[in-house]
């Protein structure tokens, strides 16, 4: 028996307004942020440690749930994705990186970040380099690759037919998560803005120590240092949820973890440095070049607290204190007057800085030998604790007191 058109209209109303679960608002908001959490999930584990550093083996069983979430909440091809993300690490803050914002400006990478992605995966160059090792079986190359956003479309049938008109919000939130959290906020904010436990050579920089909202990722500085490890947590207080759904499913068989951060041992100090000291410092030496770092703000800090007690000009100084700590290759050329102009008037950093970059040779210089290069590290260690500067005296002493 037909309905009368009034109950089909009826009918067509109610699903509009409640889908077909008519849930309520909060859970759907529940639903939407256990979806979205599932996507970084995804990226994280499956694209990001697995697929792209080779940091982890899972078993098919979830790389294929993934690879199949994926294309439901993204979209992304896998090759594409990895390929991108590998030149990234590969040319990572130069004009060849796809999304620096040191090379495009971090409004641009914030804003815009997705669509530099997407037009640096039209680039068959970066393809064919970059995107060796990735699954090219028939269900890739027959469904995710070739309808790459029917599994989107999928998704927001299916949101329409369990919500209503509501599911196109759920939707759109599941189609803008990643563009935001990861080609916006990491690509931008991870290499911008933060705190850094590695003075890697890169900008990169840990966003929160708590890597909850993006899967780990927020722990950016710790990966770069590191890419090839599939914990990016590396300090007691940092939390990584992506490493904890890994450590899981390594547990029951799911997954086999090949490498995590090293980390350097502290013992009592040396009356010398040694040939451990020497390995140590170049096993850990962006954890060491970190630990300069702070000492070098430190006496920064002390240098500017000094002006302002003479009520003297502390603008260069302050302009140049962002750069003093960091390679010379990485300094933009703006900055260079303004550090040459404070390293010229600041005789304790500038000599903190030559003796930063003599440091750095030590695993820059090939053509020495294990022998010389520690004889060069104990003269070292003994001009820095003879300079009769506090912050290098305290680092030597730290530096001697390191294990390979």
């Amino acid at each position: 028996m037909l309905l009368p058109d009034w109950a089909v209209l009826n009918a067509a109303v109610d699903w509009l307004a409640n889908g077909l679960l008519n849930l309520s608002w909060w859970q759907i908001v529940l639903y939407t942020l256990v979806t979205t959490h599932i996507t970084i999930a995804s990226v994280t584990i499956y694209l990001h440690r697995h697929q792209a550093h080779r940091a982890m083996d899972l078993h098919a069983l979830p790389a294929h749930f993934f690879r199949f979430w994926l294309w439901l909440g993204t979209g992304q091809v896998t090759k594409e994705w990895v390929s991108v993300h590998r030149k990234h690490h590969a040319k990572c803050e130069t004009k060849d990186d796809p999304h620096s914002p040191h090379a495009h400006g971090i409004e641009t990478v914030f804003w815009k970040g997705a669509e530099l992605y997407r037009a640096e995966t039209k680039n068959q160059e970066t393809l064919a380099k970059f995107s060796h090792g990735c699954p090219n079986d028939w269900i890739e190359r027959n469904l995710y690759s070739r309808y790459s956003w029917q599994g989107v479309g999928l998704m927001l049938i299916l949101n329409l037919a369990l919500f209503g008109i509501a599911g196109l919000a759920v939707w759109a939130v599941q189609m803008i998560w990643i563009p935001v959290t990861a080609a916006g906020i990491i690509n931008g904010i991870g290499h911008y803005w933060g705190y850094r436990n590695f003075e890697a050579p890169d900008a990169s920089t840990n966003i929160s120590p708590w890597g909850i909202m993006i899967g780990g990722e927020e722990l950016h500085n710790n990966h770069h240092t590191y890419p090839t490890s599939a914990k990016f947590s590396v300090k007691p207080y940092e939390f990584d949820i992506g490493w904890v759904y890994i450590s899981m499913m390594e547990k029951v068989g799911l997954a086999k973890v090949k490498k995590t951060p090293p980390k350097l041992q502290l013992g009592d100090v040396k009356a010398v440095a040694d040939e451990n000291t020497l390995e140590a410092l170049i096993a850990h030496r962006y954890e060491v070049m970190a630990g300069y770092a702070r000492e070098m703000r430190r006496a920064c800090k002390s240098e500017i607290e000094a002006l302002k007690a003479r009520q003297a000009d502390v603008s260069v100084l302050e302009s140049a204190k962002r750069w003093l700590h960091r390679d010379a290759e990485k300094i933009p050329a703006a900055a260079h007057p303004q550090l040459a102009e404070a390293r010229a008037a600041h005789p304790v950093l500038d000599k903190m800085v030559t003796m930063r970059e003599e440091l750095r040779q030590m695993w820059l210089n090939t053509s020495q030998s294990r022998e010389q290069l520690t004889a060069d590290l104990q003269a070292w260690c003994h001009r820095a604790e003879s300079s009769g500067i506090a912050a290098l005296q305290e680092f030597s002493l730290k530096l001697r007191a390191a294990r390979a």
